[in-house]
């Protein structure tokens, strides 16, 4: 079978890069103790409650959709406990930062609770995405088939995905060559998707990083 499941090696891409920056982001304003004004503080909590959505979208995706999938396709070759276990770990952590963020909108101060949280949710995905790069994806490369795969994205990307926070940082984690490749597969509809959707999310950006990076 072979196929790639490229869709959700870009969803990890992106996750591990916003991981990266948001853990630098609250650490360096932890540590100066900035007090930020409404604007910006409005606009760091959100981000990290739409990240927070995200991350909880693709792992209850992964467990509700994906799993049962490959159960049945690759049977006793697969044992899907660990990363199960991994992704119930999660909620409590995203809930934290969650709270962290709240706390942060209406007090304009990054608390090195906040900064904390971030930087164990980092090394914890980190950890977690490499074992299942290593240990899922070439179980689905090699037991699901594309008619499958090509269903199972279809459902995950009905899921309850913000398409507006998603879209635009999976394109800033795309190569030059994969995003050829998906002008090519969708045409004019997804070649000006490409092009008129990271705008408003680089301005978003702006507000919460300082500048897109």
């Amino acid at each position: 079978m072979d196929n790639e499941p490229s869709g959700l090696l870009l969803a990890h891409r992106a996750m591990l890069r916003d991981l990266d920056r948001c853990a630098a982001l609250t650490a360096g304003l932890a540590a100066s103790g900035t007090r930020l004004d409404r604007k910006r503080a409005g606009a760091i909590a959100g981000y990290l409650s739409d990240f927070c959505d995200s991350i909880h979208h693709h792992h209850s995706a992964e467990d509700e959709v994906l799993w049962p999938v490959l159960e049945r396709a690759a049977g006793a070759h697969v044992d899907l406990t660990e990363l199960t276990d991994d992704h119930a770990v999660l909620d409590p952590k995203l809930a934290r930062i969650r709270a962290g963020a709240a706390a942060l909108k209406s007090g304009h101060t990054v608390t090195p609770a906040l900064a904390a949280d971030l930087a164990d949710l980092r090394d914890t995905l980190r950890e977690h995405i490499a074992d299942e790069e290593r240990t899922i994806v070439p179980l689905i490369k090699k037991y699901v088939s594309d008619e499958e795969w090509n269903r199972v994205e279809a459902v995950i990307r009905r899921h309850g995905a913000k398409m507006s926070f998603e879209v635009p940082r999976i394109l800033a984690v795309s190569t030059e060559s994969e995003l050829a490749e998906a002008r090519r597969e969708g045409g004019l509809p997804v070649a000006l998707m490409i092009k008129l959707m990271p705008l408003p999310f680089r301005r978003r950006e702006a507000k919460v990083f300082g500048a897109v990076r």
